[in-house]
């Protein structure tokens, strides 16, 4: 599998005139690889050449894992002090013959410090964004990727399930947020998280990006619940919005276009179809209802290795839906002070439509 990927990365590098691409530890240099390494003072990087042998260089300690790796690659390890560093990545400079080259890197990955390590092996080289050419490989997925995802899907939808019995009014946002971290683990068992669940309440739930705080749940309250699970390096990222008693009427007003409006995103999923066109459709719902301005982001944004990645499903994205694509669609309305309202499901292009992977209900429930 990670031979073929090679390939294509290959021949896509082939047609974007990239010498070789640099890599440190993360999604993309596990989707190349299949091996996990963290990111630390010690440096790692994979450096893949059109024309010669992938290397990887990392340091003694880490060369029995890089030797599992299914992939025919030149391991070039390195000690403890900072000249045998450098020592490694001037030979791998050498053997890939990178000085003068143009090295695509990922900005939002690669760190300075790896950078300058680069630079100095290759004084000469250009060293450039490749997320382009990255993203084209990994935006649409194959069987196996989707097969995880379905599953972090399910781990989420169970844990959250195990979780609502135990909120009570009184119950801090870090508490619920811990039992619900709790109850991923328990119910996937795998330690890697995609993100911190989000747990807001009442006029916390307005903050699309809250953090939990020890605001103790009232009733009155909206409360959103943004959370997710990872299978085989592959997340899911759902949100639902509940009710802590009764709630007034606008804001049940809110969540019912707000499930309509997500109803309608998830509708306009469909091979051939425009990113824009996703978002529009959602938007529209909001917007008719009166309440545009308080639809402040993007309509979703892909899934896979990462929580955000590619395709953006916003207005001026014409990028086309093809199946294999992933994505979330989470219309939200925010009134400041008072509450917000998302829900968001995991999507996933298929031949003739879209695929909701997930299924809890988007009804308003009233909780506690």
């Amino acid at each position: 599998m990670h031979q073929e990927r090679l390939t294509r990365l290959i021949e896509a590098m082939r047609t974007e005139k990239f010498d070789a691409i640099a890599l440190n530890p993360g999604p993309s240099f596990y989707y190349m690889t299949g091996l996990s390494f963290h990111l630390m003072e010690r440096p790692i990087v994979f450096i893949i050449s059109r024309s010669e042998k992938p290397t990887l260089i990392l340091p003694e300690l880490e060369r029995s894992k890089g030797e599992r790796a299914d992939l025919d690659l030149e391991l070039i390890s390195y000690g403890e002090d900072d000249a045998s560093r450098g020592q490694a990545f001037q030979q791998a400079s050498t053997q890939l013959d990178l000085d003068h080259r143009r090295i695509g890197v990922e900005p939002l990955r690669l760190r300075v410090f790896e950078l300058r390590l680069l630079e100095s092996a290759s004084p000469g080289a250009d060293i450039l964004s490749c997320e382009e050419t990255l993203s084209s490989l990994r935006i649409v997925k194959d069987g196996n990727e989707k097969d995880a995802i379905r599953r972090a899907v399910l781990v989420a939808e169970e844990a959250l399930r195990a979780t609502l019995p135990l909120i009570r009014v009184g119950m801090s946002e870090q508490e619920l947020a811990s039992e619900l971290t709790m109850q991923i683990l328990r119910a996937g068992l795998e330690p890697a998280m995609p993100f911190k669940p989000i747990v807001a309440s009442g006029p916390n739930s307005a903050l699309p990006h809250a953090t939990p705080t020890d605001r103790k749940l009232k009733i009155g309250d909206l409360l959103i619940i943004d959370w997710g699970a990872t299978v085989e390096g592959y997340i899911s990222d759902i949100t639902r919005t509940f009710a802590i008693g009764g709630i007034d009427a606008e804001l049940e007003k809110i969540h019912s276009i707000v499930q309509r409006s997500n109803a309608a995103g998830r509708e306009a999923v469909k091979p051939g179809v425009a990113c824009q066109e996703i978002d529009r459709a959602s938007r529209a719902v909001i917007e008719n209802a009166g309440y545009g301005p308080f639809f402040i982001h993007r309509t979703g944004h892909g899934i896979g290795l990462e929580a955000h990645e590619h395709p953006n499903i916003r207005e001026g994205n014409l990028q086309t839906l093809v199946p294999g694509m992933t994505f979330t669609v989470e219309p939200g309305i925010y009134l400041t002070d008072r509450g917000g309202v998302r829900v968001e499901d995991n999507m996933v292009v298929t031949d003739s439509g879209g695929e909701s992977l997930s299924t809890y209900n988007r009804q308003l429930e009233v909780i506690a």
